[in-house]
């Protein structure tokens, strides 16, 4: 079923990021209906916006026509989820206190739905007690808050007050219709709530030259979502990342690496952690020795240079090993290429971990949307249907919650 959202838009320099939310939502098969104020109306125009929305743009209360062909309290209850994006001051202080004066404000206090606010604004006005007061209500009132971000600003000053991306915008609200309220600190019981997750995700780059290495075809994109299934269930996870283009989670922490080398440090320094879920393809051999200029081809003799590698740390063993700080739940992945049942199996007994997830990585799962897992543990096989890579995340990060509460 198609999900909706009503994006209300506010008056702020920061509405252009609007227009690409528009985009990111749709192509993410979300669907926009826009309200557009006064104060937006000053930065982007009803056309930009309903020309991405395909559908129409509400700007006014008082519009007889609008009125007539969808009242504003049907309005305010026709989507799934209610954005306000920029979430100026002036907004959250209205919607705060209850206000009225427009049809952004009446939508907001009729509504019968969530609302989610991504702020915008200088740093002096977001760290004005009064802002502070007017979102600690909308806070205990049950709204729900992405952003803002830390950076440089329109106004030439630096600080907290960025509108959070349309990437990060859009995840949140993804996280918020699925019914999940922990976003921003709202956390309810969850059933991996107080548990520690650690995921390491990506590949690693061992490098040969300033710019050659040796790496392999790993996106990341499934590490990252069951980074981010995990803390949709209430854990505090901390993901480490090799070298991918990918944006972070919500509400998880990143690390970024590059080598495995790195990666090894960052994981032990993560420690202690109740699950580590070892996601990411470490690069088995590394080179030797690293050359600290640019190797030239003019320059060798008899055509390649020689390579001489050595083998890399191997994390998930490492882990598996410790005798103190050991993770209660340690799952490794096994990516092959053939008889991958087998080779999981030995692989669990080699590294000693709890379980294996086994997949088929002959056809497009690496850099690809969709994963077939088999989960192998002590007592036999589970084997999943091919689904997407956060499909796939949800059912191991459920199968992780049912573990500890058996």
């Amino acid at each position: 079923m198609t999900k909706r959202v009503l994006l209300i838009i506010g008056g702020g320099i920061a509405a252009y990021k609007s227009l690409f939310l528009i985009r990111v939502l749709a192509k993410r098969g979300i669907q926009s209906r826009v309200i557009l104020t006064r104060g937006g109306r000053e930065f982007v125009t009803p056309l930009s916006a309903g020309g991405l929305s395909g559908d129409k743009v509400y700007t006014d209360l008082w519009d007889l026509t609008d009125e007539a062909e969808m009242g504003h309290i049907e309005l305010s209850r026709s989507a799934d989820l209610v954005v306000v994006a920029p979430a100026t001051a002036n907004m959250l202080a209205k919607a705060a206190q209850g206000l009225a004066s427009d049809l952004a404000t009446t939508t907001l206090l009729a509504t019968d739905k969530r609302v989610l606010f991504a702020p915008a604004m200088n740093v002096r006005m977001w760290e004005h007690p009064a802002t502070q007061r007017n979102i600690q209500t909308l806070r205990k009132d049950g709204c729900l808050f992405v952003g803002p971000d830390s950076g440089a600003m329109a106004c030439g000053e630096f600080g907290d007050g960025r509108m959070a991306e349309p990437e990060m915008i859009a995840e949140a609200i993804e996280t918020a219709l699925k019914g999940v309220t922990h976003i921003d600190g709202i956390k309810p019981d969850m059933p991996l709530a107080g548990k520690r997750v650690l995921v390491t995700a990506g590949p690693t780059r061992e490098p040969l030259d300033p710019v050659r290495y040796l790496s392999n075809h790993s996106s990341g994109k499934q590490g990252f979502a069951i980074a981010k299934s995990m803390a949709e269930l209430g854990a505090d996870v901390t993901l480490v990342a090799g070298p991918v283009n990918l944006p972070s989670p919500l509400g998880v922490t990143r690390i970024d690496v590059e080598t495995a080398d790195e990666m090894l440090q960052a994981t032990e320094a993560a420690l202690p952690s109740d699950v580590f879920i070892s996601v990411a393809a470490v690069a088995d051999w590394r080179p030797a020795a690293r050359a600290d200029k640019k190797v030239k081809k003019a320059k060798l003799q008899g055509g390649l240079p020689p390579l001489e590698l050595v083998e890399n740390p191997d994390i998930l063993k490492t882990l598996c090993q410790k005798t103190s700080d050991r993770p209660t739940l340690i799952i490794g992945f096994a990516a092959e290429t053939n008889d991958v049942i087998e080779h999981a199996k030995a692989k669990r007994l080699r590294k000693g971990c709890d379980w294996i997830v086994a997949n088929d990585v002959s056809g497009d799962v690496m850099g690809g949307d969709h994963n077939r897992m088999i989960i192998v543990t002590e007592t036999g096989e589970t084997e999943w249907p091919r689904l997407t890579k956060q499909e796939s995340a949800d059912k191991l990060a459920q199968s992780i919650a049912d573990y500890f509460k058996a």
